[in-house]
């Protein structure tokens, strides 16, 4: 979801820069540090031992409610180009939503984008016990649509989440409009208007 169907991560650092201030915490180079990360391990990475797990769940679900507050406004103008013609155009074939986020996260954009229609799943973070790169949202997610993961196809917009793709057996298409170094995808994008995401998919059997 982030990264693929809108691009929260402005939201996300802007999130993180302002609840990690109140903390008195110095979040400067965070950018670098958070891209395909949870938030306990942003958390414990930023505060070391200080925290318990209680500390890091509340504290992970505080950022996240002001990561909301933040993008509401502009969630439509957030949502990376192309897609919602994309969803349409491929209304047909069976999707799901398979993200890290947290439960709140994924409802919250599905909902207020009024794209929730278009999957027939929504998985979330706190529906695995292991997260990505492992595998198993996306496994799940394949025997969720009923279809082998050999003939699934991922968008993903980090390395953690192309790995956990590859490791499902999955072909990835990278959508990265942040132009990072990405390995392991079938074809990268900058957007769902990319002419080259268009021509691979009509090559794919």
């Amino acid at each position: 979801m982030d990264g693929v169907i809108v691009d929260s991560m402005p939201f996300h650092i802007k999130a993180w820069e302002v609840y990690l201030e109140r903390q008195g915490r110095d979040a400067q180079t965070l950018n670098a540090r958070m891209h395909g990360k949870h938030n306990d391990e942003l958390l414990r990475d930023v505060f070391g031992n200080e925290l318990n797990s209680d500390d890091i769940k509340r504290m992970g679900s505080e950022k996240e409610g002001l990561y909301r507050e933040l993008i509401e406004a502009k969630l439509e103008a957030s949502l990376v180009p192309g897609i919602r013609n994309f969803l349409t155009s491929y209304s047909a074939m069976p999707k799901a939503v398979a993200s890290n986020a947290e439960a709140l996260n994924v409802n919250f954009v599905l909902d207020r984008a009024d794209l929730g229609g278009f999957f027939l799943h929504a998985l979330n973070g706190q529906m695995v016990k292991y997260g990505k790169p492992h595998p198993e949202i996306y496994l799940k997610a394949s025997e969720l649509l009923q279809i082998a993961p050999k003939d699934c196809i991922v968008f993903e917009d980090s390395q953690t989440g192309i790995d956990a793709a590859v490791e499902a057996g999955m072909r990835v298409v990278a959508i990265n409009s942040h132009r990072t170094t990405l390995i392991g995808q079938a074809v990268e994008a900058d957007h769902f208007l990319d002419i080259r995401l268009h021509k691979w998919l009509e090559e794919q059997a």
